[in-house]
Protein backbone atom coordinates (compact mmCIF):
# COMPACT_ATOMS: atom_id res chain seq x y z
CA UNK A 1 0.00 0.00 0.00
CA UNK A 2 0.98 3.64 -0.51
CA UNK A 3 0.06 6.43 1.88
CA UNK A 4 -2.86 8.56 0.69
CA UNK A 5 -0.74 11.72 0.63
CA UNK A 6 1.72 10.15 -1.81
CA UNK A 7 -1.14 8.91 -3.99
CA UNK A 8 -2.62 12.41 -4.21
CA UNK A 9 0.80 13.99 -4.83
CA UNK A 10 1.49 11.58 -7.70
CA UNK A 11 -1.91 12.38 -9.29
CA UNK A 12 -1.24 16.10 -8.90
CA UNK A 13 2.21 15.92 -10.48
CA UNK A 14 0.82 13.96 -13.42
CA UNK A 15 -1.96 16.51 -13.93
CA UNK A 16 -0.03 19.75 -13.35
CA UNK A 17 3.69 19.08 -13.46
CA UNK A 18 5.66 21.67 -11.52
CA UNK A 19 6.13 24.14 -9.92
CA UNK A 20 3.08 23.61 -7.72
CA UNK A 21 1.19 26.10 -5.58
CA UNK A 22 -0.84 24.71 -2.67
CA UNK A 23 -3.42 26.95 -1.01
CA UNK A 24 -5.46 26.71 2.15
CA UNK A 25 -7.68 29.36 3.74
CA UNK A 26 -9.77 29.92 6.86
CA UNK A 27 -11.87 32.87 7.99
CA UNK A 28 -10.59 34.05 11.42
CA UNK A 29 -14.07 34.68 12.80
CA UNK A 30 -13.35 32.95 16.11
CA UNK A 31 -11.10 30.38 17.80
CA UNK A 32 -9.96 28.10 14.97
CA UNK A 33 -11.03 24.59 15.91
CA UNK A 34 -9.35 21.25 15.38
CA UNK A 35 -11.81 20.42 12.59
CA UNK A 36 -10.38 23.31 10.54
CA UNK A 37 -6.99 21.65 10.87
CA UNK A 38 -8.15 18.90 8.53
CA UNK A 39 -8.07 21.36 5.64
CA UNK A 40 -4.65 22.70 6.54
CA UNK A 41 -3.03 19.35 7.36
CA UNK A 42 -4.52 17.55 4.35
CA UNK A 43 -3.08 20.21 2.06
CA UNK A 44 0.25 20.28 3.91
CA UNK A 45 0.63 16.49 3.83
CA UNK A 46 0.22 16.41 0.04
CA UNK A 47 2.58 19.39 -0.21
CA UNK A 48 5.17 17.42 1.80
CA UNK A 49 4.63 14.37 -0.38
CA UNK A 50 5.12 16.42 -3.56
CA UNK A 51 8.31 17.93 -2.15
CA UNK A 52 9.53 14.45 -1.14
CA UNK A 53 8.92 13.37 -4.74
CA UNK A 54 11.26 16.12 -5.91
CA UNK A 55 8.70 18.74 -6.93
CA UNK A 56 9.19 22.47 -6.59
CA UNK A 57 6.24 23.55 -4.44
CA UNK A 58 4.99 26.40 -2.27
CA UNK A 59 2.32 26.38 0.45
CA UNK A 60 0.06 29.41 0.95
CA UNK A 61 -2.26 30.20 3.81
CA UNK A 62 -4.85 32.87 2.98
CA UNK A 63 -6.54 34.60 5.89
CA UNK A 64 -10.04 35.60 4.80
CA UNK A 65 -9.90 38.67 7.02
CA UNK A 66 -11.90 40.89 4.65
CA UNK A 67 -14.98 38.78 5.38
CA UNK A 68 -17.56 40.57 7.51
CA UNK A 69 -18.52 39.62 11.04
CA UNK A 70 -21.72 37.70 10.34
CA UNK A 71 -23.32 37.72 13.78
CA UNK A 72 -22.65 38.01 17.50
CA UNK A 73 -21.18 34.58 18.22
CA UNK A 74 -21.70 32.80 21.57
CA UNK A 75 -18.22 33.79 22.76
CA UNK A 76 -18.85 37.50 22.09
CA UNK A 77 -20.64 40.12 24.16
CA UNK A 78 -23.82 41.70 22.81
CA UNK A 79 -21.84 44.93 22.34
CA UNK A 80 -20.47 43.41 19.12
CA UNK A 81 -23.86 43.94 17.46
CA UNK A 82 -22.67 47.35 16.21
CA UNK A 83 -19.82 45.64 14.33
CA UNK A 84 -21.86 42.99 12.53
CA UNK A 85 -21.32 43.43 8.78
CA UNK A 86 -17.89 45.06 9.10
CA UNK A 87 -14.66 43.38 7.92
CA UNK A 88 -12.88 41.29 10.55
CA UNK A 89 -9.64 43.16 9.88
CA UNK A 90 -11.31 46.49 10.69
CA UNK A 91 -13.06 45.83 13.99
CA UNK A 92 -11.60 45.66 17.52
CA UNK A 93 -10.67 42.38 19.10
CA UNK A 94 -12.50 41.05 22.15
CA UNK A 95 -11.28 41.52 25.69
CA UNK A 96 -11.42 38.77 28.32
CA UNK A 97 -15.18 39.29 28.71
CA UNK A 98 -15.87 39.15 24.98
CA UNK A 99 -16.46 42.91 24.71
CA UNK A 100 -15.07 44.88 21.74
CA UNK A 101 -12.64 46.78 23.96
CA UNK A 102 -9.47 45.10 22.73
CA UNK A 103 -7.21 42.63 24.50
CA UNK A 104 -4.17 44.91 24.43
CA UNK A 105 -2.13 42.52 22.27
CA UNK A 106 -3.73 42.64 18.81
CA UNK A 107 -4.68 45.42 16.40
CA UNK A 108 -7.87 43.82 15.12
CA UNK A 109 -10.43 41.07 15.59
CA UNK A 110 -8.86 39.08 12.73
CA UNK A 111 -5.35 39.29 14.20
CA UNK A 112 -6.68 38.25 17.62
CA UNK A 113 -7.69 34.85 16.26
CA UNK A 114 -5.02 34.54 13.57
CA UNK A 115 -2.00 35.00 15.83
CA UNK A 116 -2.61 31.92 18.02
CA UNK A 117 -3.61 29.87 14.97
CA UNK A 118 -0.38 30.69 13.15
CA UNK A 119 1.51 29.83 16.34
CA UNK A 120 -0.28 26.47 16.36
CA UNK A 121 0.79 25.90 12.76
CA UNK A 122 4.38 26.48 13.84
CA UNK A 123 4.04 23.85 16.57
CA UNK A 124 2.72 21.44 13.95
CA UNK A 125 5.73 22.07 11.73
CA UNK A 126 3.74 24.00 9.13
CA UNK A 127 5.35 27.14 7.72
CA UNK A 128 3.20 28.57 4.90
CA UNK A 129 3.49 31.88 3.13
CA UNK A 130 0.73 33.89 4.83
CA UNK A 131 -1.47 36.19 2.75
CA UNK A 132 -4.23 38.52 3.92
CA UNK A 133 -7.34 38.77 1.72
CA UNK A 134 -7.86 42.27 3.11
CA UNK A 135 -4.38 43.23 1.89
CA UNK A 136 -4.84 41.46 -1.46
CA UNK A 137 -7.92 43.57 -2.17
CA UNK A 138 -6.23 46.78 -1.10
CA UNK A 139 -3.14 45.99 -3.16
CA UNK A 140 -5.33 45.66 -6.25
CA UNK A 141 -4.70 41.95 -6.77
CA UNK A 142 -8.44 41.32 -7.19
CA UNK A 143 -9.25 44.44 -9.25
CA UNK A 144 -9.08 42.85 -12.70
CA UNK A 145 -11.44 40.09 -11.57
CA UNK A 146 -13.79 42.58 -9.90
CA UNK A 147 -14.12 44.53 -13.17
CA UNK A 148 -14.50 41.33 -15.19
CA UNK A 149 -17.26 40.11 -12.85
CA UNK A 150 -19.14 43.41 -13.12
CA UNK A 151 -18.76 43.56 -16.90
CA UNK A 152 -19.98 39.96 -17.24
CA UNK A 153 -22.70 40.27 -14.56
CA UNK A 154 -25.47 38.63 -16.66
CA UNK A 155 -23.26 35.64 -17.47
CA UNK A 156 -22.14 35.36 -13.85
CA UNK A 157 -25.75 35.43 -12.65
CA UNK A 158 -26.77 32.81 -15.21
CA UNK A 159 -23.97 30.45 -14.18
CA UNK A 160 -24.67 30.72 -10.46
CA UNK A 161 -28.42 30.27 -10.93
CA UNK A 162 -27.95 27.33 -13.30
CA UNK A 163 -25.38 25.48 -11.21
CA UNK A 164 -26.79 26.21 -7.76
CA UNK A 165 -30.41 25.78 -8.79
CA UNK A 166 -31.49 28.89 -6.88
CA UNK A 167 -32.80 32.26 -7.98
CA UNK A 168 -30.67 35.29 -7.09
CA UNK A 169 -32.34 38.52 -5.88
CA UNK A 170 -33.37 40.93 -8.62
CA UNK A 171 -30.78 43.52 -7.61
CA UNK A 172 -28.00 41.02 -6.90
CA UNK A 173 -24.60 42.20 -8.08
CA UNK A 174 -21.35 40.21 -8.38
CA UNK A 175 -19.65 42.61 -5.99
CA UNK A 176 -20.14 43.67 -2.36
CA UNK A 177 -19.13 47.34 -1.97
CA UNK A 178 -17.94 48.61 1.41
CA UNK A 179 -19.74 51.61 2.84
CA UNK A 180 -17.24 54.52 2.96
CA UNK A 181 -19.14 56.44 5.64
CA UNK A 182 -16.94 57.13 8.64
CA UNK A 183 -17.94 54.90 11.54
CA UNK A 184 -19.79 52.46 9.29
CA UNK A 185 -17.52 50.51 6.96
CA UNK A 186 -20.02 47.68 6.51
CA UNK A 187 -19.96 45.23 3.64
CA UNK A 188 -23.10 43.33 4.60
CA UNK A 189 -26.34 45.19 3.89
CA UNK A 190 -24.89 47.30 1.07
CA UNK A 191 -26.87 47.15 -2.19
CA UNK A 192 -25.65 48.03 -5.69
CA UNK A 193 -28.33 50.26 -7.20
CA UNK A 194 -26.64 50.77 -10.55
CA UNK A 195 -23.37 50.07 -12.34
CA UNK A 196 -22.01 51.99 -15.31
CA UNK A 197 -18.35 51.36 -15.87
CA UNK A 198 -16.46 52.14 -13.78
CA UNK A 199 -18.85 53.63 -11.22
CA UNK A 200 -21.05 51.80 -8.74
CA UNK A 201 -24.00 53.63 -7.22
CA UNK A 202 -24.82 51.97 -3.89
CA UNK A 203 -26.92 52.21 -0.75
CA UNK A 204 -26.01 51.14 2.79
CA UNK A 205 -29.06 49.90 4.69
CA UNK A 206 -27.51 50.66 8.08
CA UNK A 207 -26.78 54.28 7.14
CA UNK A 208 -30.27 54.70 5.64
CA UNK A 209 -32.09 53.21 8.63
CA UNK A 210 -34.71 55.44 10.23
CA UNK A 211 -35.26 57.82 7.31
CA UNK A 212 -37.48 57.91 4.23
CA UNK A 213 -35.02 60.03 2.27
CA UNK A 214 -34.27 58.01 -0.90
CA UNK A 215 -30.74 59.45 -0.99
CA UNK A 216 -29.92 58.51 2.59
CA UNK A 217 -27.09 56.03 2.80
CA UNK A 218 -26.25 56.29 -0.90
CA UNK A 219 -22.71 56.60 -2.19
CA UNK A 220 -20.72 56.11 -5.38
CA UNK A 221 -17.42 54.28 -5.72
CA UNK A 222 -15.03 53.62 -8.58
CA UNK A 223 -14.69 49.85 -9.14
CA UNK A 224 -11.16 50.40 -10.42
CA UNK A 225 -10.06 51.59 -6.98
CA UNK A 226 -8.57 48.81 -4.85
CA UNK A 227 -10.26 47.96 -1.58
CA UNK A 228 -13.69 49.52 -2.18
CA UNK A 229 -15.38 46.18 -1.56
CA UNK A 230 -15.04 42.47 -2.19
CA UNK A 231 -16.39 39.74 -4.41
CA UNK A 232 -19.01 37.34 -3.02
CA UNK A 233 -17.46 34.04 -1.94
CA UNK A 234 -18.57 32.14 -5.06
CA UNK A 235 -16.55 34.62 -7.15
CA UNK A 236 -13.80 35.38 -4.65
CA UNK A 237 -12.65 31.75 -4.59
CA UNK A 238 -12.17 31.23 -8.35
CA UNK A 239 -10.72 34.75 -8.70
CA UNK A 240 -7.90 33.92 -6.28
CA UNK A 241 -7.30 30.54 -7.94
CA UNK A 242 -6.75 32.49 -11.13
CA UNK A 243 -4.52 35.38 -10.08
CA UNK A 244 -2.48 33.34 -7.59
CA UNK A 245 -2.15 30.38 -9.94
CA UNK A 246 -3.32 27.78 -7.37
CA UNK A 247 -2.50 24.18 -8.36
CA UNK A 248 -4.14 22.37 -5.44
CA UNK A 249 -6.64 23.06 -2.68
CA UNK A 250 -8.46 20.83 -0.21
CA UNK A 251 -11.96 21.74 0.92
CA UNK A 252 -14.78 20.34 3.02
CA UNK A 253 -17.81 18.51 1.72
CA UNK A 254 -19.96 21.59 2.38
CA UNK A 255 -18.17 23.43 -0.43
CA UNK A 256 -18.21 20.28 -2.54
CA UNK A 257 -21.95 19.62 -2.28
CA UNK A 258 -23.76 19.48 -5.60
CA UNK A 259 -24.40 23.03 -6.79
CA UNK A 260 -22.11 24.42 -4.09
CA UNK A 261 -19.25 26.89 -4.27
CA UNK A 262 -16.82 24.39 -5.85
CA UNK A 263 -19.19 23.62 -8.74
CA UNK A 264 -19.92 27.29 -9.40
CA UNK A 265 -16.23 28.16 -8.97
CA UNK A 266 -15.24 25.69 -11.68
CA UNK A 267 -17.70 27.17 -14.17
CA UNK A 268 -16.79 30.76 -13.29
CA UNK A 269 -13.04 30.33 -13.60
CA UNK A 270 -13.47 28.58 -16.94
CA UNK A 271 -16.24 30.66 -18.53
CA UNK A 272 -15.69 34.12 -17.00
CA UNK A 273 -12.02 34.32 -15.98
CA UNK A 274 -10.65 32.06 -18.77
CA UNK A 275 -8.61 30.11 -16.25
CA UNK A 276 -8.26 26.60 -14.82
CA UNK A 277 -9.50 25.31 -11.51
CA UNK A 278 -6.97 23.66 -9.17
CA UNK A 279 -6.74 19.94 -8.53
CA UNK A 280 -8.43 19.12 -5.26
CA UNK A 281 -9.34 16.72 -2.46
CA UNK A 282 -12.71 17.00 -0.76
CA UNK A 283 -12.44 15.97 2.89
CA UNK A 284 -15.00 14.68 5.35
CA UNK A 285 -15.67 16.59 8.54
CA UNK A 286 -13.97 15.96 11.83
CA UNK A 287 -16.86 15.44 14.24
CA UNK A 288 -16.96 15.93 17.97
CA UNK A 289 -17.85 12.44 19.17
CA UNK A 290 -21.53 12.12 20.00
CA UNK A 291 -22.25 15.75 19.03
CA UNK A 292 -21.61 16.16 15.30
CA UNK A 293 -19.53 18.44 13.11
CA UNK A 294 -17.61 21.23 14.84
CA UNK A 295 -18.66 24.85 14.31
CA UNK A 296 -17.06 27.77 16.15
CA UNK A 297 -20.15 29.88 15.47
CA UNK A 298 -22.33 27.58 17.60
CA UNK A 299 -19.76 26.92 20.31
CA UNK A 300 -19.66 23.22 19.37
CA UNK A 301 -15.93 22.90 18.90
CA UNK A 302 -12.59 22.13 20.50
CA UNK A 303 -9.99 24.68 19.49
CA UNK A 304 -6.73 23.61 17.88
CA UNK A 305 -4.95 25.50 20.67
CA UNK A 306 -6.72 23.38 23.30
CA UNK A 307 -5.77 20.14 21.54
CA UNK A 308 -2.14 21.24 21.40
CA UNK A 309 -2.24 21.95 25.13
CA UNK A 310 -3.47 18.45 25.95
CA UNK A 311 -1.44 16.40 23.49
CA UNK A 312 1.88 16.69 21.64
CA UNK A 313 1.65 18.10 18.08
CA UNK A 314 2.67 14.78 16.52
CA UNK A 315 -0.47 13.19 17.98
CA UNK A 316 -2.73 15.80 16.38
CA UNK A 317 -0.93 15.28 13.07
CA UNK A 318 -1.33 11.51 13.47
CA UNK A 319 -5.08 11.88 14.01
CA UNK A 320 -5.31 13.25 10.46
CA UNK A 321 -2.48 11.31 8.78
CA UNK A 322 -3.62 7.81 9.76
CA UNK A 323 -6.55 7.66 7.32
CA UNK A 324 -7.74 9.17 4.05
CA UNK A 325 -9.30 12.64 4.27
CA UNK A 326 -12.32 11.13 2.52
CA UNK A 327 -13.20 9.27 5.73
CA UNK A 328 -14.88 11.09 8.59
CA UNK A 329 -13.26 11.21 12.01
CA UNK A 330 -14.97 11.16 15.40
CA UNK A 331 -12.73 13.09 17.79
CA UNK A 332 -13.17 12.30 21.46
CA UNK A 333 -11.38 14.80 23.72
CA UNK A 334 -12.26 12.66 26.76
CA UNK A 335 -11.00 9.12 27.30
CA UNK A 336 -10.61 8.76 23.54
CA UNK A 337 -7.69 11.17 23.67
CA UNK A 338 -5.76 8.83 25.96
CA UNK A 339 -6.36 5.99 23.52
CA UNK A 340 -5.19 8.16 20.62
CA UNK A 341 -1.92 9.06 22.39
CA UNK A 342 -1.30 5.43 23.31
CA UNK A 343 -1.98 4.42 19.69
CA UNK A 344 0.55 6.93 18.41
CA UNK A 345 3.13 5.81 20.98
CA UNK A 346 2.72 2.24 19.77
CA UNK A 347 3.05 3.31 16.12
CA UNK A 348 6.25 5.12 17.09
CA UNK A 349 7.66 2.01 18.77
CA UNK A 350 6.83 -0.07 15.68
CA UNK A 351 8.28 2.53 13.28
CA UNK A 352 11.53 2.74 15.26
CA UNK A 353 11.90 -1.02 15.56
CA UNK A 354 11.20 -1.33 19.28
CA UNK A 355 8.03 -3.40 18.84
CA UNK A 356 6.50 -5.75 16.28
CA UNK A 357 3.58 -4.47 14.24
CA UNK A 358 0.45 -5.89 15.90
CA UNK A 359 -1.19 -5.92 12.47
CA UNK A 360 -3.26 -2.80 13.05
CA UNK A 361 -0.90 -0.35 11.34
CA UNK A 362 -0.33 0.15 7.62
CA UNK A 363 2.30 2.32 5.96
CA UNK A 364 4.00 2.55 9.35
CA UNK A 365 7.12 4.51 8.48
CA UNK A 366 5.33 6.94 6.16
CA UNK A 367 2.44 7.59 8.55
CA UNK A 368 4.92 8.13 11.37
CA UNK A 369 7.08 10.43 9.25
CA UNK A 370 4.12 12.57 8.15
CA UNK A 371 2.96 12.75 11.78
CA UNK A 372 6.24 14.24 12.97
CA UNK A 373 6.22 18.06 12.89
CA UNK A 374 9.87 18.26 11.94
CA UNK A 375 12.78 15.85 11.69
CA UNK A 376 11.85 12.19 12.18
CA UNK A 377 13.55 10.68 15.27
CA UNK A 378 15.93 7.79 14.73
CA UNK A 379 16.01 6.65 18.37
CA UNK A 380 12.99 5.84 20.52
CA UNK A 381 12.15 8.71 22.88
CA UNK A 382 11.75 7.85 26.57
CA UNK A 383 8.00 8.32 27.04
CA UNK A 384 5.76 7.56 29.99
CA UNK A 385 2.33 6.20 29.10
CA UNK A 386 -0.38 8.85 29.30
CA UNK A 387 -2.65 6.61 31.37
CA UNK A 388 0.09 6.34 34.00
CA UNK A 389 0.61 10.09 34.04
CA UNK A 390 -3.11 10.74 34.44
CA UNK A 391 -2.88 8.88 37.74
CA UNK A 392 0.49 10.17 38.92
CA UNK A 393 -0.11 13.82 37.95
CA UNK A 394 -2.99 13.89 40.43
CA UNK A 395 -0.74 12.60 43.21
CA UNK A 396 2.14 15.07 42.95
CA UNK A 397 2.43 18.85 43.07
CA UNK A 398 5.18 19.21 40.47
CA UNK A 399 7.21 17.32 37.87
CA UNK A 400 9.84 16.38 40.46
CA UNK A 401 7.11 14.71 42.52
CA UNK A 402 5.82 12.92 39.42
CA UNK A 403 9.33 11.68 38.65
CA UNK A 404 9.80 10.46 42.23
CA UNK A 405 6.57 8.42 42.08
CA UNK A 406 7.49 6.97 38.69
CA UNK A 407 10.84 5.85 40.08
CA UNK A 408 9.24 4.40 43.21
CA UNK A 409 6.84 2.22 41.21
CA UNK A 410 9.50 1.18 38.70
CA UNK A 411 8.22 3.08 35.65
CA UNK A 412 11.42 5.12 35.43
CA UNK A 413 14.94 3.84 36.02
CA UNK A 414 18.30 5.46 35.43
CA UNK A 415 19.08 9.09 34.70
CA UNK A 416 16.97 11.12 32.29
CA UNK A 417 18.85 13.01 29.60
CA UNK A 418 17.78 16.58 28.77
CA UNK A 419 15.48 15.49 25.94
CA UNK A 420 13.73 12.83 28.03
CA UNK A 421 13.27 15.23 30.93
CA UNK A 422 11.78 17.84 28.61
CA UNK A 423 9.51 15.12 27.18
CA UNK A 424 8.31 14.21 30.69
CA UNK A 425 7.71 17.85 31.64
CA UNK A 426 5.74 18.43 28.42
CA UNK A 427 3.61 15.34 28.94
CA UNK A 428 2.83 16.24 32.53
CA UNK A 429 1.73 19.72 31.40
CA UNK A 430 -0.46 18.21 28.68
CA UNK A 431 -2.06 15.75 31.10
CA UNK A 432 -2.75 18.42 33.71
CA UNK A 433 -4.49 20.58 31.08
CA UNK A 434 -6.57 17.60 29.94
CA UNK A 435 -7.53 16.78 33.53
CA UNK A 436 -8.61 20.37 34.16
CA UNK A 437 -10.62 20.84 30.96
CA UNK A 438 -11.66 17.60 29.27
CA UNK A 439 -11.26 14.59 31.56
CA UNK A 440 -14.48 12.80 32.60
CA UNK A 441 -15.37 13.29 36.26
CA UNK A 442 -14.78 9.60 36.93
CA UNK A 443 -11.10 10.00 36.04
CA UNK A 444 -10.43 12.84 38.45
CA UNK A 445 -9.54 12.06 42.05
CA UNK A 446 -7.73 13.36 45.09
CA UNK A 447 -5.87 11.16 47.55
CA UNK A 448 -7.32 11.65 51.04
CA UNK A 449 -4.00 12.05 52.82
CA UNK A 450 -5.42 13.24 56.14
CA UNK A 451 -8.20 11.46 58.02
CA UNK A 452 -9.73 8.20 56.85
CA UNK A 453 -12.87 9.00 54.80
CA UNK A 454 -16.16 8.07 56.47
CA UNK A 455 -17.89 5.04 54.96
CA UNK A 456 -19.55 1.84 56.11
CA UNK A 457 -17.65 -1.48 56.06
CA UNK A 458 -18.93 -5.02 56.13
CA UNK A 459 -17.24 -7.81 58.08
CA UNK A 460 -15.78 -9.01 54.78
CA UNK A 461 -14.48 -5.51 54.01
CA UNK A 462 -12.67 -5.36 57.36
CA UNK A 463 -11.16 -8.78 56.77
CA UNK A 464 -9.99 -7.65 53.35
CA UNK A 465 -8.38 -4.47 54.74
CA UNK A 466 -6.57 -6.36 57.54
CA UNK A 467 -5.28 -9.09 55.21
CA UNK A 468 -4.26 -6.63 52.50
CA UNK A 469 -2.38 -4.47 55.03
CA UNK A 470 -0.40 -7.50 56.21
CA UNK A 471 0.38 -8.57 52.65
CA UNK A 472 1.42 -5.04 51.67
CA UNK A 473 3.74 -4.76 54.66
CA UNK A 474 5.41 -8.05 53.75
CA UNK A 475 6.17 -7.03 50.14
CA UNK A 476 9.89 -6.71 49.47
CA UNK A 477 9.24 -5.00 46.14
CA UNK A 478 6.57 -2.29 46.07
CA UNK A 479 5.65 -2.62 42.38
CA UNK A 480 2.35 -2.45 40.56
CA UNK A 481 2.26 -6.16 39.80
CA UNK A 482 3.19 -7.16 43.38
CA UNK A 483 0.49 -4.89 44.81
CA UNK A 484 -2.04 -6.12 42.25
CA UNK A 485 -1.37 -9.73 43.23
CA UNK A 486 -1.65 -8.88 46.96
CA UNK A 487 -5.04 -7.18 46.40
CA UNK A 488 -6.40 -10.25 44.59
CA UNK A 489 -5.07 -12.62 47.23
CA UNK A 490 -6.69 -10.58 50.03
CA UNK A 491 -9.93 -10.40 48.05
CA UNK A 492 -10.05 -14.19 47.68
CA UNK A 493 -9.30 -14.70 51.37
CA UNK A 494 -12.11 -12.32 52.39
CA UNK A 495 -14.62 -13.78 49.94
CA UNK A 496 -15.23 -10.51 48.08
CA UNK A 497 -15.91 -10.05 44.39
CA UNK A 498 -13.41 -8.04 42.36
CA UNK A 499 -15.82 -5.10 42.26
CA UNK A 500 -16.30 -5.17 46.02
CA UNK A 501 -12.56 -5.34 46.67
CA UNK A 502 -11.71 -2.45 44.35
CA UNK A 503 -14.52 -0.36 45.81
CA UNK A 504 -13.02 -0.97 49.25
CA UNK A 505 -9.59 0.15 48.01
CA UNK A 506 -10.92 3.39 46.51
CA UNK A 507 -13.13 4.24 49.48
CA UNK A 508 -10.21 4.00 51.88
CA UNK A 509 -7.78 6.02 49.80
CA UNK A 510 -9.94 8.34 47.68
CA UNK A 511 -13.26 8.50 49.49
CA UNK A 512 -15.11 7.40 46.33
CA UNK A 513 -16.21 4.12 44.74
CA UNK A 514 -14.08 4.24 41.59
CA UNK A 515 -10.51 5.09 40.73
CA UNK A 516 -7.46 4.24 38.60
CA UNK A 517 -5.94 0.76 38.20
CA UNK A 518 -5.46 -0.35 41.78
CA UNK A 519 -2.06 -2.05 41.54
CA UNK A 520 -0.27 0.77 39.74
CA UNK A 521 -2.12 3.39 41.77
CA UNK A 522 -1.30 1.98 45.21
CA UNK A 523 2.31 1.26 44.23
CA UNK A 524 2.66 4.95 43.38
CA UNK A 525 1.90 5.85 46.99
CA UNK A 526 4.25 5.47 49.94
CA UNK A 527 4.21 1.83 51.12
CA UNK A 528 4.07 2.52 54.89
CA UNK A 529 1.27 5.04 54.37
CA UNK A 530 -0.84 2.53 52.40
CA UNK A 531 -0.24 -0.15 55.05
CA UNK A 532 -1.32 2.26 57.79
CA UNK A 533 -4.39 3.42 55.88
CA UNK A 534 -5.61 -0.17 55.33
CA UNK A 535 -5.00 -1.01 58.99
CA UNK A 536 -7.04 2.05 59.98
CA UNK A 537 -9.82 0.98 57.60
CA UNK A 538 -9.89 -2.44 59.24
CA UNK A 539 -10.01 -1.10 62.80
CA UNK A 540 -11.95 2.20 62.67
CA UNK A 541 -15.56 2.37 63.75
CA UNK A 542 -18.25 2.87 61.13
CA UNK A 543 -19.78 6.37 60.99
CA UNK A 544 -22.76 6.84 63.30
Amino acid sequence: MVHWADVEAAKLLEARGQPLLFATAITPSGPIHVGNMREVLTTEAIFRAARDAGAEAELLYIADDYDPLRKVYPFLHADYAVHVGKPLREIPCPDADGRPDGCGRHDSYAEHFLEPFLSNLGELGIAPTVLSAHALYREGRYTEHVLKSLDEAPAVRAIIEEVSGRQLPKRWAPFNPQCPTEGCGRISGVEVLDYEYPMLHCRCAACAEGTEDPEAGTFTVDAREPGVGKLPWRLDWPARWDFLGVSFEAFGKDHGARGGSWDTGVRLIRDVFDGREPEHVMYEFLNLKGQGAMHSSTGLAVSAADVLQMTPPEVLRYLLMRQSPRKHIDFDPGLGLLNLVDEFDRLERVALGAEENPGTFTEVERTYGLSCPAEVPTALPNKVQYAHLVTVAQMADDVAGVEAILRRNGTLAGDLDAHSRAELEERVAHVRFWLARFAPDGVRFQVQTEALPEFERSVEDRAFYADAAARFEALAHWTGQEVHDAVYAARDAAGLSAGQAFRAVYRAVLGKDRGPRAGFFLSSLDQPWVVGRFQDAADAEDPA
